[in-house]
């Protein structure tokens, strides 16, 4: 079903003003699929006419609606496994040993969509018990979809997937099967938490060590991407960790980070001095 280009620039208005988010050219194939599903509900006679009910302003969540339904809920377990390695053998490492006199750990990850990579942080330190016994660990994760937020929560997945990127012995230890789908278990759920957020926004309260956001800022036009590591940046204590997607970088983006001069692939705050002096990654 056609859509006018009138409709398109509606639409990317919409997402741009509420979201930051830009509706790339090479991202008009999703609207159709995207809002087929409320065309239908609403009974629509045309993709036009439904953009034109949910600009009009009669149904105030309907544009919430259709906002959800265009963002990239893209998300699996353990996604891009090297950089998860990368992450808990360096990044992880040097916050705990920084933190040994308080032993408290806050994690954020940004962007969360429904929750596979909250839940892959949880199983990074579940499995290493010992390491991170009688710390206090915060996992935080935020996302703009309401409707993805309450997914994450619940905690429960398709078969399709609880086989993307999660191996299978996590599969058995970490989650219940009930039916057709996959329960994330109880003590897992219980090391992490969902909110709502923006991330044009501030950031939620408190500080965090460790940052995770990853294939979020692709979106955003370079000012709307200044200004969310801005974001990021004030929510970091100066020895903090950043870890982006495995395409993603800092470098002509932000004054805020730098590329980690211990290990190349992790992203740390600015500073006047080196916190320490480097050391080889071992992680690769």
């Amino acid at each position: 079903m056609e859509i006018s280009d009138g409709s398109v620039r509606i639409l990317a208005a919409l997402l741009e003003a509420r979201t930051g988010q830009q509706l790339a050219h090479a991202r008009h194939w999703r609207i159709e699929a995207a809002l087929r599903p409320l065309m239908a509900e609403l009974q629509a006679v045309s993709m036009d006419a439904l953009i034109s009910k949910i600009v009009s302003g009669e149904n105030a969540r309907l544009s919430d609606r259709a906002i959800d339904a265009l963002l990239n809920h893209e998300t699996f377990f353990f996604r891009d496994i090297a950089s998860f390695r990368l992450l808990d053998t360096q990044g992880l490492e040097r916050i705990r040993v920084a933190r040994e006199a308080t032993r408290r750990l806050r994690i954020w990850s940004a962007g969360c969509s429904t929750g596979q990579e909250v839940y892959t942080l949880a199983m990074l330190i579940a499995d290493q018990r010992e390491r991170w016994r009688g710390w206090s660990i915060d996992i935080v994760g935020t996302d703009l979809s309401a409707q993805a937020i309450e997914r994450a929560r619940e905690g429960r997945y398709s078969q399709f997937e609880i086989q993307r990127g999660l191996p299978v012995v996590q599969m058995l230890r970490r989650f219940d099967q009930i039916e057709r789908e996959w329960q994330v278990s109880d003590d897992l759920r219980a090391m992490v938490s969902f909110r709502t957020h923006n991330l044009l926004s501030s950031p939620p309260p408190g500080m965090f060590d460790v940052v995770l956001c990853r294939n979020v800022l692709l979106y955003f036009s370079a000012e709307v991407r200044g200004l969310v590591f801005g974001r990021i940046a004030s929510a970091m204590p100066e020895d903090g960790v950043l870890m982006l997607g495995a395409g993603e970088t800092v470098m002509g983006h932000t004054d805020h980070f730098v590329s980690d001069y211990e290990c190349r692939g992790l992203y740390r705050k600015r500073i006047h001095a080196p916190l320490r002096p480097p050391v080889e990654c071992a992680a690769r």
